[in-house]
């Protein structure tokens, strides 16, 4: 528990995400199981993160000063957010508010935190030297709460111009920080060596960043009339095109990273939690392309997206499947031992 990931609830959000994408798809039966299981997963990692923070306060700090682990944090913002748009999609709205305030709030409070504690704070430079693919998930993290306040914008009555208004701003904060932040990795990819060691699966979640831009673009897009939506509409509607064209050009340089890294280098390939970091991305391709495709009428993007779910939930699948033999080891070897 003193070493729990901080990154560790990109679990609910790719078992959400993957939800969402089958349930898209007609198999209602196993999305409805994978709610489930993500709301387990997210009731045992938020009971585990306070229990570290009681009992190992130095481990949990060192993590925020941690430039390499701090952005991790944003999971939690995301995997709130990602499970109350699933939520929402039961009809349960009351629910998925709640899950939009407590969301909506880690997401401004961490947006300072962490870039200054493990930023801006740090007495050692330069910082860049350890940006990573977990950056991005300030981005997802942004974008989530755009997707959950588009979701329950047609579902109130009241606060219809404030839910807007707040997906339309955490959206352009959101697109705005993919620019930053891959500029910052850009910079330490160019200028700093780089080692098989050096890509891990976090680096998805550059595509990933911009699949959830794309889907909550498209909800944004599709939302009831109200002034800031009337305003930035068009402008949305052709940005998510744009992040959509690149989240796909990244895939091929994402495979020939891992091919470079796991084949080429031989860096073995086993369970780790930041696994979760590429399964999300996956799925949230596969969502923002049918997203795309009803509401700008694409159907060749649309059905790339579909495609794309059957692949996220076979990776899903065998990544889970690790994840419950590493942790039955790891219950057993303290016996063992």
């Amino acid at each position: 528990m003193a070493n729990l990931t901080p990154g560790y609830f990109a679990l609910v959000m790719a078992t959400c995400i993957v939800s969402i994408g089958v349930n898209t798809n007609g198999l209602t039966g196993l999305s409805l199981a994978l709610l489930w299981l993500a709301v387990v997963c997210y009731v045992v990692l938020v009971a585990g993160t306070v229990w570290r923070a009681i009992s190992f306060p130095a481990e949990l700090r060192a993590d925020f000063m941690d430039p390499r682990r701090g952005f991790g944090f944003f999971t939690f913002v995301a995997g709130t957010d990602v499970l109350g748009t699933r939520i929402a999609g039961t009809g349960h709205f009351e629910i998925a508010l709640a899950l939009l305030v407590v969301g909506g709030l880690a997401w401004l409070v961490l947006g300072y935190i962490v870039p200054w504690t493990a930023v801006l704070g740090r007495e050692n430079r330069p910082v860049i030297a350890d940006a990573n693919g977990t950056w991005f998930i300030w981005v997802v993290a942004s974008q989530s709460v755009a997707v959950l306040a588009a979701a329950l914008e047609p579902a109130v009555e009241i606060g219809r111009r404030e839910l807007a208004l707040l997906a339309i701003c955490s959206w352009s904060v959101g697109a705005i920080l993919y620019a930053a932040v891959g500029i910052f990795v850009a910079a330490r990819l160019l200028l700093y060596p780089l080692r098989p060691t050096d890509l891990t699966p976090p680096y998805w979640v550059s595509m990933g960043a911009t699949a959830i831009t794309v889907v909550a673009g498209a909800r944004i897009v599709e939302m009831a009339d109200a002034p800031m939506v009337v305003a930035t509409r068009g402008l949305i509607a052709g940005t998510s095109v744009v992040f959509w064209a690149f989240g796909s050009w990244l895939i091929l340089p994402l495979l020939a990273a891992g091919w470079w890294r796991h084949v080429v280098h031989r860096v073995p390939l086993k369970y780790e939690p930041t696994l979760w970091s590429m399964v999300f991305p996956l799925g949230m391709y596969g969502v923002a392309g049918q997203y795309l495709g009803q509401a700008d009428r694409l159907p060749i993007v649309e059905g790339i997206g579909r495609a794309e779910t059957w692949v996220a939930l076979a990776v899903w699948t065998v990544v889970f499947a690790a994840m419950v033999v590493h942790l039955a080891r790891a219950a057993v070897r303290p016996q063992q031992g």
